[in-house]
C-alpha cells in the first residue's frame, strides 16, 4: 500500500436514480459526468490531477492537493447549480436531475489492488448518504444540496474568500458508528431556517423521499458506510477508468493515464 497522501474528495450522487428506466438512467449518467467535468474545469482542475471512480448514479473524484480548494468550492457554489438549471430547463419531467454533493479533504492511500482506502474517505461517504442531506435536497427547488466537511469549513469557508459567504453555511451533525460526525450544510437547514441557534442533527432530518432501491453503491470494510444503495460485488470498472475490487475497495486510475 502507498503512503497516505492529502487529497481533496468530491462526491456527487443523483437523487432517485433507480426510479428511472434504462434510457433515462443513461441520460442522467451523461448529465452527471458533464456537470462534474464542467465544475472541475471551471475551477481550473486539470484532468491529470484527478482520479475518478464511477458507480452509475454516483461519481467520486480524488483531486491533487495542489489544485485550488478555494476555486473548487467557488465553482461548486456557482457552476454546478448553473449547469443543473440549464439542463433541467430543457429536460422533460422524467429527465430532471437533482444532485447531492460533498466536498471534503483528507488522507487517502492506494493499496496493492489499486483500491482507495482511508477514514477520511469513509467520512465523506457518510456525509453524502446522510438522511439530513437527503432531506435538504427534498425540500429545495434548486435541485442541489451541498455540504462540506469540518476541514473544508475550517480551512476555507470561515475565512470568507471572494465568492464564498460563511453565513450561508450551517453546522449539522449526523450519527455514525464512531460517534457524531460534524459538517456544514450550504443553504437552509431542512425543516428549519438559517437562523436556527442549534446545529441540526440527523435525528431531526426528514426521511428520504423514496428508498434507494437498487442504486449503485460503494461499501467499505469494517462496516463503514455505503455509497448509494446496493452492494458492489466483483470487480467494477468505470467509464473513466475507476475500478472497485470486491465489496471492500474503491478503485480508480488517472483519467489522463498512469501517473
Amino acid at each position: 500500500m502507498t503512503n497516505p497522501v492529502s487529497r481533496t474528495i468530491l462526491l456527487f450522487d443523483i437523487e432517485r436514480y433507480s426510479d428511472r428506466d434504462d434510457v433515462e438512467q443513461a441520460y442522467l449518467r451523461r448529465m452527471l459526468y458533464d456537470i462534474a467535468d464542467r465544475t472541475l474545469d471551471a475551477a481550473g482542475v486539470e484532468e491529470t490531477k484527478r482520479l475518478r471512480a464511477d458507480r452509475g448514479d454516483s461519481v467520486m473524484e480524488l483531486i491533487d492537493a495542489d489544485a485550488s480548494l478555494t476555486a473548487l468550492l467557488r465553482s461548486l457554489l456557482t457552476e454546478a447549480p448553473a449547469q443543473l438549471r440549464a439542463i433541467n430547463r430543457m429536460a422533460s419531467s422524467s429527465a430532471q436531475i437533482r444532485l447531492r454533493a460533498v466536498l471534503a479533504t483528507g488522507f487517502v492511500a492506494i493499496d496493492d489492488q489499486g483500491g482507495w482506502v482511508g477514514s477520511d474517505l469513509n467520512h465523506a461517504c457518510r456525509l453524502l448518504d446522510a438522511k439530513l442531506l437527503r432531506a435538504a435536497l427534498s425540500e429545495r427547488d434548486n435541485d442541489f444540496a451541498f455540504c462540506v466537511s469540518e476541514s473544508v469549513h475550517q480551512g476555507i469557508v470561515r475565512h470568507g474568500h471572494p465568492g464564498i459567504r460563511p453565513e450561508e453555511f450551517h453546522p449539522v451533525t449526523l450519527d455514525s458508528k464512531n460517534g457524531p460526525l460534524g459538517a456544514w450544510l450550504h443553504g437552509p437547514l431542512p425543516g428549519g431556517t438559517p437562523g436556527d441557534p442549534a446545529p441540526a442533527t440527523e435525528a431531526e432530518a426528514a426521511p428520504a423521499p423514496a428508498p434507494r432501491g437498487t442504486g449503485a453503491a460503494f461499501h467499505f470494510s469494517g462496516g463503514a458506510p455505503s455509497f448509494g444503495g446496493s452492494l458492489v460485488a466483483g470487480d467494477q470498472h468505470g467509464v473513466s477508468g475507476g475500478t472497485v475490487h470486491g465489496d471492500v475497495h474503491l478503485g480508480g486510475t488517472d483519467r489522463g493515464g498512469a501517473r
